[in-house]
């Protein structure tokens, strides 16, 4: 469970409600918080960070991580993936011993290419679109070399993380398109040509490189 508040200047007022809220709902639903399993992060990404205040539940003071593994994902706090991306090559390189064991008993490369899809590209394409738009070169770099260690192993092609990220934001969008119901359906909307879709406006290239942009960009191209 997460609960996420938006902290404006220096004013924490409308975060710890947020907080406050859940432990409310917690305890009349009767449910009751771990407050040494709960943790906090502050994504602040100005220049000149303000000190927050500790954040209490039951005049417990909860801890204040800089990165935490939510769904399979490692958040940092100041929105990099460097963090994520070693612990998703880490896994994925221990599944190659695998793969190599099966190669050296004869499997056919049918067969070793259906395990990568299944127990390794699995791993490296975990919660893609949330992450990949954002890493860094040297991250892709980092990720793309596994790909190629897979291929010399399975002696045959194998489609970059570059084509399945693309593939799966195409996927995303064609779902959302289908779906008016979805709270982002409203950011797909068609130019008077009704050809190509309005782009989003953005400030910074974090936003840009995100999955929704990235999707009108694929969809416009």
């Amino acid at each position: 469970m997460a609960v996420i508040g938006k902290i404006t200047g220096r004013d924490e007022a409308a975060y710890r409600r947020e907080v406050a809220s859940l432990v409310a709902w917690c305890e009349d639903n009767n449910l009751t918080l771990n407050t040494d399993k709960t943790k906090e992060m502050i994504v602040d990404m100005r220049k000149k960070s303000s000190t927050h205040q500790p954040l209490f539940i039951r005049e417990l003071e909860v801890e204040r991580v800089s990165s935490f593994k939510y769904l399979g994902v490692n958040i940092s706090e100041d929105l990099t993936w460097t963090l994520n991306t070693t612990q998703l090559v880490k896994k994925a390189q221990q599944r190659l011993y695998f793969l190599r064991r099966m190669r050296k008993f004869g499997m056919s490369p049918k067969i070793l290419n259906s395990f990568y899809s299944c127990v390794v590209e699995s791993v490296l394409t975990s919660c893609i679109t949330v992450w990949y738009g954002n890493t860094t070169v040297a991250d892709r770099k980092r990720l793309q070399r596994v790909v190629k260690t897979a291929e010399k192993i399975i002696r045959t092609p194998l489609p970059s993380l570059q084509t399945v990220y693309h593939r799966r934001v195409h996927r995303r969008a064609a779902t959302i398109l289908k779906d008016p119901t979805h709270p982002q359906h409203g950011l797909f909307t068609l130019l008077p040509s009704g050809r190509r879709y309005r782009s989003v406006k953005c400030r910074t290239s974090r936003l840009s490189n995100s999955v929704f942009p990235s999707a009108i960009r694929l969809l416009n191209a």
